[in-house]
Formats: C-alpha cells, structure tokens, sequence
C-alpha cells in the first residue's frame, strides 16, 4: 500500500505546494496502527500476513479520506495522516477526531463480519495532537509526499503509544479545538517522553452533540448578543411579507466569524416566541467536510422533520415518515419511494429501483419541495440552510429549484453563506441579501465590554483587539485563549490582567479558519499575498511590482482577485498606490505561515528593492528599511537604518520609539566583531539612547550604559568619548542622589575637556558639574561654571543640542538660573530665563521648552510672585504630560505645588506635590526628592496637617544629609522650625532649628531662605516676648525682601512691618 496523498489535493495546488520550499501550518496529527500486529502474523506466509493486515490499513485509509485529511506514511502496520496540510482545513482537528472514532467503528465492524478463528482479534490504536508544523514537499511526482516536523508529530506519536488497544487518546490543544463536537474524558496530567511536563490527556469516547461552531459556543454558553439591529429588522420584514402570502429568499453574508450563525440564532430564538409564533421552523446546515455526501443537509432537515432520532430501528424510521406524510396530505404519497431513500430507508416500491440516477434526482428534488410547499399552505415556514459555502451540489439543486417556486408560498428561505459562494437567485424578486462586515468600533468596545468586564488595566489590550477588526469571534476567541493561556483570569465580564500580554497571538482556532481561506487562492495569488504580507501591513504597489516577479497585465490580475476576494485594498493613491490588508489577523496568518528562511529572503530583497526605488527620498522610508534589514539577517544595514531611525524619532519627539530602534540596533552591534569602528558605532549609539532614555525618566538604565561606553571608550582610549561618558555618569550620580561620585566625574570630564581644548565637551560637562554642584549647595561655583558656559552659547551655538537631548543654550541658562535665584539676584536670573524661553520657542524643542517654562516659573515662585510662576509652570506641566516627558515633572511639580501654596490653594498644591513624590520615588529620582518634601511639608503645614508636615520635614533632612544637599537641609531644617513654632512646648527646638538654617543658609549665600529665616525667628520671638530680638529678626528680614525684591502675603508684610 501506498500513501494517496496526490488524490487528495486539487491540482492547481499541487504545483504551489512543489514550488514551496515548505510552509507552516496548524494542523492535526494522526498515528494508528494495529496492536500486536508481530504476533498476529508470526509464522504466517508474507502473503497470508498481507491479507490479515490490508483490510484493516485500508478502513484505516478510507476514514482519512472520509474527512479530507492526507495519508501522509504507511507504516507497515500502521498508517501517519494529517488534517489541515497540505491545504489548510478550519476545522482540522475535529475531522481528525471523527476519522479516528470512524477507524475504530470500522475495525470492530470489520472484526463482527470476518472469521478471526485462526488468529487473535484485530484491534487498533490511535494518537492525535494538535498544533503548529512545518510541511515540505519532499517530490514533484503525482505520488506527491510531504514531511512534516514539529513536536505536534511526536506528542502525536506519543499518543499512540500510550493508548490502549482499541482506544483514541488526545491532547488538551486538540480538545480545545474539537470542543463540544466529541465527547471525551479527561485521564489527567500523564509524564510523555521528551516533554519536561506532564500534559492532560484525553481518552476519546464519541461525536459530541455540537455540528457547527454556533452550537460548541452555545454549550459553553453565549456572549451578550451585539448591534447587527438594522439587520434583524431586515430579518423581521420579509418574515411579515411570508407570513402575507409573498414567500421570500434571504441571504446572509459575511466573512467567517462575523456572526452570520449568531444573527440567524437571535432571529429564531429571541423571535420565536413572537413573531415566530406558529410558524415550522426547520434548519440545517452544510459542513466543510460534508462536500461528497449528497443532500447531507436535506437529509438532516428531513430527519429533523420527521422526529427521526439515530437510536430508530428502520421500521420505526419509516412508520414516522409514512404517517407524517398522510397526516399532512394523502396526495403526497408518491413522493414517500424518494423521502425514504434519501434517508437509507429500504423502498419497496420496485418503479423506483428502475428508475435512472438523473431520473431519481429529479424526483428527489420534486418530492423534497412538494412536501415543503405543502407544510406552507398549512402553516407559514421558514426554511433555514447554514454554510452554503459547503453546500454539495444536489442540495444546491433543491435549494435552485425551491426559489423559483416561492411565489405566492408562505415560505421564507434563509440561508448564510461567505462571500466566495456563488449562485444564480440574484435577479429573483423575492430575494434579499444582508451583507455582514466586522462590527463598528463603538459596538466592539461594547463586546469587550461585555467579555471582558471594565478594570482600567484591560485597557490597552482592548485597543489592540480594537485595532485587529471587529470580528465578534476572533475576539472571542482570542480572549478565551488569553484565559487559557493565564494572561487573563476571573470570569466572563469580569477579568483581571495577571500579566503584560505583549503581543498577542493568533488563536490557533481563527489561524485554522484564515489560514484555510488563503489556501484556497490560486497559487500565484496565494505567493503575490504572501510577499505583500512580508513587505507589511500597507504596501506601495512599487514595491510589489518587482518583488512579484509578474507581467504587468498578470500583476494587474492578480490584485484584481485579491481585492475581490476581501484580502486587500487599495488604502492609497498618492503619491504612490498603496495597497493594505483588510484584516490585521488575514495579515498576521499570512506572514507567519511562511518559513523563516523564505521570509528572511523576502526581506532582504525588500531592503535592495527599497533602496533603488527611493534612493532620493530614503529618509521616508527609514523605518521600513530598518525592519527589513533586522528580519532579513542585514546586520550592517540594519544598524545603520535602525539607528537612524532612531534619531528620526528623537527629532520629533517620539522618545519611546527612539529607545526601541536604538536598542534594536545595539542588540545587533554587540553580536558582530570587536573592530575599531563597530565599537565606536556601538558608543554612539549608546549616547543616541542615553537621549531617548534620559527624558522618560530611565535613571538608572542610562547610568548602566554610559559605564558601558566608559569601559568602550577606555578600550580604544578616546579621550573625547570618554569625557562625554564622564560628564553624563556626572549628570545621573547626581539624580540619583549620589553627589560625590557625580561631582568626581564631572571634575574627571572637565579635566578631559580642558586637556582637548574642547569647547563642545566643555559646555556639555559645565551643565552637569554646575547642576552637581548647586545640588550640593555651592551655587557661587556653579554660576561661575555656568555663566562661562552661557557666554560661549551666543549666537547660532545657542540652539545647538551638541547631541544631547536638549538645545544647550537653553539648559545651562535653566541651571544657572536656578542657582541666581538661590543666591537671590532675580533680575539676572529672570533675564537669563526669558532668554532661554526664547531660544526654546525659536528651535521649536518641545522637551527644552519645558524646560525653559520650569526655569521662569521657578524664579518667579521663590521671588514669591506665584501667579506669573503658576501661569509659565503650567504650561510646561502641560507639554511634559502631553509629549510624555516624565523625568521634568518632579521639577515642575515641586515648583508649581510651591506656587500654589503660596496663593492659598493648598488642595491643588497637596494633590500635586503627592503625585511629584510618589513619581520621583517611582524613577528612582532620588536627587532633589528632599525639596519636594519640604514643598509637601509646607502645604501641609498650612493646611494644618502638623502630623502629615512633621513627617515630611524629618524624611527631607535625612534625605538631604545623606545625599550631602546641604541647602535643602536648609530647607528641611526651616520647615522644622515652623512647626515647632506653632506650640510652646517646641519653642526652644524651633529656635534652635531656625538658627542652624540660619548658619547653613548665611554659610553657602542662599539670601531668599536667610530672609525667610529671620522672619520666622522673628515670629518666634515675638511670641515668647522678647521684643527686642524679635524686632532685630523682623527688620533685617524685611530690609532683605525688599533689596531682593521678593513679594510675599500679606500676613508675612504685616510680620515685617510689626
């Protein structure tokens, strides 16, 4: 015996499949073979031992091709067959189950009706798994042979070997895909040989109750019913025009999983208690593996008619049909030889047996109607034939006959069917069509809703079920799988996320589906799909033209049937025409049937193909040149076009999607050979990522990668890079709150830059050493560093970045700004920050002008002018929430929730300073965090929270001496003073902390805090009675507010003036 696997594949598939290298595919696996077949045959005559074992390998082969799967080996006792390869079948798993339990049916038949008195009796076994596989075609000969590897073959195999004679094991995956169409039962989680884990294991038992989809989803129980209202109305109409007397034909159409089965279910069932009142209801539907089986429909609407069940002995068979016939209408009579034979009821009327096959069809199809025809002159009918996609041709014969004979019946005919069906009923009056497309986007958010239930965390992976189409049952069953798989748990309507779903896969249910629809293309088709699905998701015809490697007439053709066909369409005209996939699933099923080497090479030709067609306008086409390049195993290229890529995405702000090419580029580098050149690249990519990471906050990753540039850079002793490396290590030591390694770097840095003259490398460290520096509270030596700095950025250099994240004149302004209105000279300091604003709004640089709007704000909050700083602070809140710039916000938001509290609007200010702290701690923003406690401090202070303030003020001055900011424990020692200052118990605690801000203050020239300082002592004097000091406090302090021009409340004007 000999596989029969070329009998089974339509021949303009067989040249597709030899001209492929090899594909994937989600198929079904099965093993069977004859148990003890050794022993059976031992002794025996070759001859002898092929006649006990052929009829048994042939029933074996005969259910293959019962349910359209392919033979894959004959194994001497045994027999290997897939379903679902080498032409993809939806439903591969079920057909695998029901050719198994028709394996088993046969041989026990077989064994009943043979004499075994010689030999032990015949039993077989069987194995299937499901799952993803790689088939290649091993000969081009009419004998075609495939193989096909993966481990679904060896669990299949396993299966086999595990299962006891006469029995069907399976796995959970096939179970999961044949669920509700067998009945099975569970032996629970068995050791397999080669798996590190046990896996469930199934003992098949029988067909289950469920036919189609609609009813294995109806007994584990319906979702919420959806929109598709303005089509059950349609429904409704022409049941009412039946009803009248004015039969009507309606069809349903739509791609798989729209619903089509759930719209004809809401109709009859919601309505049957209604409108369908009186009415026969009789329905059936075709089944993809029921082609060659003739009136396999009418025959289970005739059985379903008659109340015949399978366990009816023949006689009782045709006493129901018999009786029903002469109870509707003795005339009918002659019509009971072809009802019964359609249903495999022996006919002792011998005219029939005379009659001719074509004879007897037209008498099938004459009795079918009559009888239908009839039952609607005594009660309205709606007749209801599902799938017609798979419909046999005798019963698309009735169903041709029975339209043009609806006229004046009151008999609906309902029927559903995909868009690839053709028929004939188009012109006919009475016939309707209601078209299906996905659900809008406002009823799939409703479907989520309903499925998944509302916690917010669901709610990016609900945009991404969103953006792959409302296909009410792919997204059904994607969620399903994400339960099963534990990405989701808690139960319909109510989910949680367990963890991060990435990017989410096919279910294997709808690969099998869309996989099965391309399979059907012809084969050059299926090849110009498969290329635009490499090329992406939207593809500019001047890319397909080359790659198809097709005429120009023939291309033409060739589209033309996809566009028909629902795969692609034409999303764009100009400049290009650009063609897209209509469902991102059809996209994704098409890409990842491919095998890696075949989709290796399409990208490799796309990046060559690319280049030449855009060579003048590359920078358009970076992004896909990129992917093209990483997936076609480019390396050079692909650094290349990633990272610039890369700083295409940092021109414009995207600072996330630069961090993902660049990141790509260096996973590529840090794989090729050390050389000079690579190691530089690999540098300087690791700045370009530094510019992305740094704005989003990733402290402690950029602080990772510049060590790693550190080292590089030693390796080759550059000097530069390593001194570029040396003042960004300065910049995130210090925002980690680490000031000395900071400051040693920075000074490390300066020293390079001063060695190599470079003014580039001397403006960027002086920004990072004088911020360390005015961390640590030297704002003298800080502005000395930066006012340096801010005179070398004049002129065009001002707008320079000097590939940094932000425009350089504009950020050594800020830095030095903030140290001027530290040390109280705000006329300078707001004339440096106007400048900087200027110069951000000229270099339209979103992240420098928010920074810029920090730097106004800030001066103009500590000079106590707190509407002017709220109305620039906000507007730079704005930009950093907008453009997602997290790692500004802790500045702004100290600055601002200070400006607020200063105008009494201590709520706003609490809320704020909150979200300020709990987003530094969050990014590990450790520098300055003691300043946003002491913000924190004060509002509650004012809000008369003392618990909540005596909390902050003591974290602030632990932190702030641990990270050595000695003015912000300054800070945290006033706002202590305060709150001693409100009872007498701590007067003497406060009076001490006042003085020790007082030193630290006086010590490193902050005047606006020693201004401060003298007023609360004041205040503390005054209380206790001590005029004379108290009055010596108040007078200096309101002699410094008014030579720093500060602007103060009137509560603290009153103070002064006192």
């Amino acid at each position: 015996m000999k596989p029969q696997t070329a009998q089974l594949i339509p021949d303009d598939s067989l040249t597709s499949t030899a001209e492929l290298a090899g594909e994937r595919k989600q198929v079904s696996v099965l093993f069977a073979d004859i148990t003890g077949s050794l022993a059976l045959i031992s002794g025996q005559d070759p001859e002898s031992a092929q006649a006990i074992l052929n009829p048994v390998l042939e029933r074996m082969c005969e259910a293959v091709r019962r349910y359209e799967g392919t033979v894959n080996r004959i194994l001497g006792d045994g027999i290997m067959a897939i379903f679902g390869a080498p032409l993809a079948h939806e439903d591969h798993a079920v057909r695998a189950c029901y050719a198994a339990l028709m394996m088993q049916d046969s041989q026990a038949k077989l064994a009943d009706g043979t004499d075994q008195s010689d030999h032990k009796p015949l039993r077989i076994r069987v194995g299937l798994n499901s799952g993803e596989v790689v088939i290649c075609a091993i000969s081009n000969e009419l004998d075609m042979e495939y193989t096909v590897v993966g481990e679904a073959v060896h669990v299949a195999s396993r299966m086999e070997q595990m299962a006891q004679p006469g029995s069907i094991l399976t796995t959970k995956k096939t179970m999961r895909l044949a669920e509700g169409y067998v009945m099975a039962r569970s032996l629970g989680p068995l050791p397999i040989k080669g798996l590190a884990e046990p896996e469930e294991v199934y003992e098949l038992i029988g067909a289950g109750p469920a036919r189609t989809r609609l009813q294995a989803a109806t007994i584990r129980g319906l979702t919420q019913f959806i929109g598709r209202e303005a089509e059950l109305d349609e429904l409704r109409r022409a049941q009412e025009l039946a009803d009248t007397g004015s039969g009507q034909s309606v069809a349903i159409i739509g791609e798989a999983g729209v619903g089509k089965s759930r719209l004809v279910y809401e109709f009859t069932h919601a309505n049957r208690l209604l409108g369908l009142l009186g009415w026969l209801v009789l329905d059936s539907t075709s089944i993809s593996h029921g082609r060659a089986t003739s009136y396999l429909p009418v025959i289970a609407l005739l059985k379903s008619y008659f109340g015949i069940q399978d366990r009816d002995e023949l006689h009782e068979m045709r006493r129901k049909v018999v009786e029903r016939i002469f109870a509707l209408d003795e005339r009918l009579e002659p019509t009971l030889p072809a009802l019964l034979a359609l249903l495999d009821i022996p006919v002792d009327d011998q005219s029939w047996h005379t009659l001719d096959p074509i004879q007897r069809r037209r008498r099938n199809i004459d009795a079918v109607k009559s009888l239908l025809l009839r039952e609607a002159c005594k009660q309205p009918v709606l007749l209801i034939f599902e799938d017609l996609h798979w419909v046999d041709n005798e019963t698309q014969e009735l169903l041709d006959a029975l339209v043009t004979v609806l006229g004046s019946a009151r008999l609906m005919l309902l029927v559903s069917y995909r868009p690839d069906y053709q028929h004939n009923w188009g012109s006919k009056e009475n016939y309707h069509q209601i078209r299906l497309s996905a659900l809008p986007t406002r009823d799939t958010r409703y479907l989520l809703e309903a499925l998944l239930g509302e916690d917010p965390e669901l709610a990016s992976l609900k945009q991404l079920l969103i953006a792959r189409g409302g296909n009410p049952f792919f997204i059904e069953e994607t969620v399903r799988s994400l339960v099963e798989t534990q990405y989701l748990a808690g139960e319909r309507g109510h989910y949680r996320l367990l963890r991060p779903t990435g990017n989410v896969q096919v279910p294997p249910t709808v690969q099998a589906i869309l996989a099965a629809r391309i399979d059907r293309l012809l084969p050059g088709d299926k090849n110009l799909l498969q290329i635009a699905s490499v090329a992406g998701r939207e593809t500019p015809l001047a890319v397909l033209r080359p790659m198809a490697d097709l005429t120009e007439g023939a291309l033409e053709d060739a589209l033309g049937r996809l566009l028909a066909a629902g795969f692609l369409y034409e999303s764009g005209f100009f400049p290009d025409v650009e063609y897209s996939f209509v469902h991102a699933l059809t996209h994704e099923v098409t890409y990842d049937g491919l095998l890696r080497t075949r989709r290796r090479a399409l990208h490799a030709r796309l990046v060559g193909t690319i280049e030449n067609l855009y060579r003048d306008r590359i920078g358009e086409h970076i992004e896909r040149l990129a992917q093209h390049a990483v997936r076609g195993e480019l390396p050079d290229k692909a650094v290349r076009y990633l990272r610039q890529a890369g700083l295409k995405a940092l021109s414009r702000s995207a600072l996330e999607n630069g961090r993902v090419w660049f990141e790509q580029a260096l996973a590529i580098i840090e794989k090729l050979p050390e050389t000079k050149d690579n190691i530089e690249l690999a540098i300087d990519i690791r700045f370009d990522l530094r510019n992305a990471l740094h704005p989003l906050g990733h402290l402690e990753k950029c602080l990772g990668q510049l060590q790693s540039v550190e080292a590089q850079a030693i390796q080759l002793a550059d000097k530069r890079r390593l001194g570029q490396a040396s003042s960004f290590i300065c910049q995130y030591y210090r925002l980690l709150g680490e000031l000395g390694p900071a400051i040693e770097a920075g000074e490390r840095a300066m020293a390079i830059a001063d060695e190599l003259d470079d003014q580039s490398l001397r403006t960027i460290v002086s920004g990072h050493l004088g911020a360390a520096l005015a961390a640590r509270g030297d704002h003298h030596r800080a502005v000395q560093i930066l006012s340096a700095a801010v005179e070398r950025l004049r002129g065009d250099l001002a707008s320079d970045t000097m590939g940094t994240t932000g425009v350089q004149g504009v950020f050594r302004r800020v830095y030095l700004v903030c140290s001027l209105a530290e040390l109280g000279e705000f006329d300078q300091a707001l004339r440096l920050a106007e400048e900087a604003m200027e110069i951000a709004r000229l270099a339209n640089h979103v992240y420098s002008l928010a920074f810029s709007c920090y730097g106004a704000g800030n001066v103009l909050a500590l000079r106590g002018e707190a509407p002017r700083g709220i109305s620039v602070l906000e507007q730079g809140l704005e930009l950093c929430r907008s453009w997602i710039l997290p790692l500004m916000i802790p500045l702004i938001g100290t600055s601002l929730g200070y400006a607020y509290c200063l105008s009494d609007r201590l709520d706003e200010a609490i809320v704020l300073l909150e979200e300020t702290e709990r987003e530094s701690t969050a990014m590990h923003r450790m520098g300055g965090l003691a300043m946003t406690l002491v913000r924190l401090g004060e509002a509650y202070l004012r809000k008369l929270r003392a618990v909540d303030a005596e909390r902050c003020g003591q974290r602030a001055l632990m932190l702030s001496r641990k990270h050595g900011e000695r003015g912000h424990e300054a800070y945290a020692l006033r706002l202590l003073a305060e709150l001693g200052a409100t009872g007498p118990a701590h007067l003497d605690e406060c009076q001490t902390n006042f003085l020790e801000a007082l030193r630290r203050a006086e010590e490193l020239g902050l005047r606006p805090l020693v201004a401060q300082c003298h007023l609360g002592l004041g205040k503390r004097f005054r209380s206790i009675g001590q005029q004379t000091s108290a009055e010596q406090h108040l007078n200096i302090a309101a002699a410094l507010f008014s030579q720093l021009g500060m602007q103060f409340s009137l509560e603290e004007h009153a103070a002064c003036g006192s």
